[in-house]
């Protein structure tokens, strides 16, 4: 860290995982899924399990949701709901072989007391698509999640919401083009937005990061961020090198099974966001 690097403060965070217990690349749904290609499950719970350890070795709350048999990519929780103020945005996934993933997701919001748990009317595919920025939600779309969700983010959470096209087919959900590491930072893939994409990620951030081709096709953006410490990919060395010299501490990890489906450690870790008091 360089000596002129901000102070970067962390706050303990809630998270909400889930087990790849069934996890298996069986159909191909974007571009890094791969089913002839073979998968180790044994590796995928190991790094799964490592990554929950650090998220708790850093200070932070991890609960867990049952995998359900015959859903594979039940382990990406992000995927599985939005959760601001308490409140509880469901999903609706583009592909069929996902569907089921929602009604899982609700049913755990519902059985653990949240008392405002909506069902979603537009496709909307969770934290994979949507990320908080202060009190700024940016919603992506083009490739899985429908632009109309940002209408029903408004509703459902009383926020500006801001709409971002993604460009290329391979980041095909927001969060592995863009991860928010506090509320005037981030760090993004030039290439994966439109101009009007990166032209409104300017006005909405102090301070952009940009990734380099190298670190973004290791999806070194698919991070999560406690405001200083930044768990993220360890093959995305160039990306720990900005972030350490900007006065956050990057973390990584290896999610290189995980990557066989296209997830990372933020599509594993959904975020719990409750009510704060005044």
């Amino acid at each position: 860290m360089s000596s002129d690097a901000p102070y970067r403060a962390a706050t303990p965070r809630s998270y909400l995982m889930c087990p790849p217990e069934y996890f298996e690349v069986s159909y191909a749904i974007n571009p890094w899924m791969r089913p002839d290609s073979p998968v180790d499950a044994d590796l995928a719970m190991r790094q799964w399990s490592a990554l929950r350890a650090t998220h708790e070795s850093l200070g932070h709350t991890v609960a867990t949701i049952k995998p359900v048999p015959g859903l594979p990519d039940m382990v990406f929780a992000a995927n599985g709901a939005t959760v601001v103020d308490g409140i509880v945005l469901g999903v609706r996934f583009r592909y069929p072989e996902r569907a089921a993933e929602a009604a899982a997701y609700l049913s755990w919001f519902r059985s653990h007391g949240y008392p405002a748990v909506h069902e979603a009317r537009h496709v909307n595919e969770g934290e994979g698509d949507i990320l908080v920025a202060g009190d700024t939600l940016l919603a992506g779309y083009g490739f899985r999640s429908d632009v109309e969700a940002a209408d029903e983010l408004a509703e459902a959470f009383g926020r500006r919401v801001i709409s971002l096209r993604l460009a290329d087919p391979r980041f095909y959900h927001l969060d592995t083009a863009l991860c928010v590491l506090d509320a005037t930072t981030a760090m993004y893939y030039p290439p994966a937005f439109d101009d009007a994409g990166r032209a409104a990620l300017a006005s909405v951030f102090d301070e952009l990061i940009e990734a380099k081709d190298e670190d973004a096709e290791v999806l070194g953006l698919n991070a999560v961020s406690d405001g200083r410490h930044v768990v993220l990919a360890r093959q995305a060395t160039g990306l720990a090198r900005a972030l350490a010299g900007r006065g956050f501490e990057p973390v990584p990890v290896d999610m290189s099974e995980l990557l066989k489906a296209g997830g990372g450690a933020k599509c594993c870790t959904l975020e719990l966001r409750e009510k704060t008091t005044p």
